[in-house]
């Protein structure tokens, strides 16, 4: 497992954005220490150390400057909760090894807190690339819970299903979801929802606090296709419902409308969590994901949301 190394390139990157909440943004310390998730000791030093590194000029030195510009207007933009812009590769702009750092930084933050939380999970490439960067820790007081089965159509364990990798990594009590991805009737879906260790793991991931999912597309290459959940017809039918989405297998369409009929009625994943109540963050970038992210973003499907650059000023220059 690779894991994430506190470097000088992610301090110097802490104290980017402890100078621009400082000296950009207005923050004093206390606010500093609180949306950074660090003790107050701690965000002084940052800020000192921003200052120290000739990060802080007129302006904030350091290409993390523009992203955090950008996470601020996509925060008033789509009504956020919360947003974080890593840059984008100009030499391998589809990467997501940024947004997946960004996001293990995040995935770390909360697990670091005393309090007792409950975080749940969806599944996909870019979070499981986020929890393969998790530095490992002791967490007994946290609940990790799995938004989506574990099962590939053939019985296997889904590949991209990250529950069973984090538990790898942090010592936290999890909870699988031992169900298929995608039931083959509605009808087995119902049964399979009826168990009552499945009911306890649904309403659990109700109660999450926290969750990180990721967004797929419908194109050619959706993952639901690709990772063998839908056959090509299935695929071509939700294409022609006007599907341009799907989050832990939930389809949607260009206005972020969950899809009567189809797959959805197959679907064995819990409920997104009350975006009320929690924060549910999506980890996504790219230009073929766009259409999904606006909608996911305009209907408040999600109201957090980690990308790159280039994916957020299309976002923000959408109509």
């Amino acid at each position: 497992m690779v894991q994430r190394q506190d470097t000088s390139g992610n301090r110097l990157d802490d104290a980017a954005r402890a100078g621009w909440l400082y000296y950009v943004a207005g923050n004093n310390q206390e606010q500093v220490a609180q949306k950074l998730g660090v003790s107050r000791q701690t965000a002084q030093r940052l800020v000192s150390l921003s200052v120290s590194e000739g990060l802080i000029r007129v302006r904030l030195d350091h290409p993390i400057g523009r992203c955090m510009e950008l996470a601020e207007q996509l925060r008033q933009r789509y009504a956020l909760d919360y947003a974080e812009v890593v840059p984008t590769d100009p030499s391998a702009p589809d990467a997501i090894h940024g947004v997946a750092i960004a996001a293990a930084a995040q995935i770390e933050r909360r697990l670091k807190e005393s309090a007792p939380t409950v975080m749940a999970l969806g599944t996909g490439r870019t979070l499981k690339a986020a929890i393969e960067q998790l530095t490992p820790m002791e967490a007994p007081q946290h609940k990790i819970v799995s938004l989506t089965g574990s099962m590939a159509p053939d019985g296997s364990a889904a590949f991209y299903n990250v529950i069973f990798n984090i538990a790898d990594a942090v010592k936290a009590r999890s909870f699988p979801m031992p169900l298929p991805v995608i039931a083959s009737s509605p009808e087995e879906r119902d049964m399979l929802l009826s168990q009552p260790m499945i009911r306890e793991t649904h309403a659990l991931a109700a109660q999450a606090n926290i969750s990180f999912v990721g967004i797929g597309d419908l194109g050619p290459n959706a993952p639901l296709l690709v990772d063998g959940f839908i056959s090509p017809g299935e695929l071509k039918q939700l294409q022609k419902a006007g599907a341009v989405g799907e989050i832990v297998g939930w389809t949607f369409d260009a206005q972020g409308k969950l899809l009567d009929g189809l797959t959805n009625d197959r679907v064995a994943s819990a409920p997104l969590p009350s975006r009320e109540t929690s924060t549910v963050v999506a980890i996504a970038i790219g230009e073929r994901k766009l259409p999904g992210i606006l909608a996911a973003l305009s209907r408040r499907l999600v109201n957090g949301l980690i990308t790159d650059e280039r994916t957020a000023e299309s976002l923000l220059s959408a109509k």
